[in-house]
């Protein structure tokens, strides 16, 4: 049986996967949605506020509780003020992020 083809909002590194989001704030629940249209991001809504860095905040929470590990394997590289974030998400497989998002 052949591997899982990886998706394209997620890219292989040496020391994790690089993982494309569009961050949704003020959202009615945090929740992990599908890409987008075209794929190259992946969909994610939050409750909380694009103020202060509380919607990056509960960002690192949800993929944390998601992928059951430590927020301080998931460290946001690219977007901090955007909508369109890179979260480097260190000591995963594309695999092991695929199979628990």
């Amino acid at each position: 049986m052949a591997a899982p083809a990886i998706p394209n909002f997620l890219q292989a590194r040496p020391d994790g996967v690089l993982l494309s989001v569009k961050l949704q704030p003020r959202a009615s629940r945090n929740e992990i949605g599908p890409p987008t249209g075209s794929g190259d991001e992946l969909r994610i809504r939050v409750c909380a506020p694009p103020v202060d860095a509380a919607a990056n905040e509960a960002l690192v929470r949800l993929l944390a509780g998601r992928l059951d590990c430590a927020r301080g394997r998931i460290e946001l590289v690219r977007g901090h003020k955007s909508r369109h974030k890179a979260v480097k998400l260190h000591g995963f497989t594309p695999e092991e992020v695929v199979k628990k998002l």
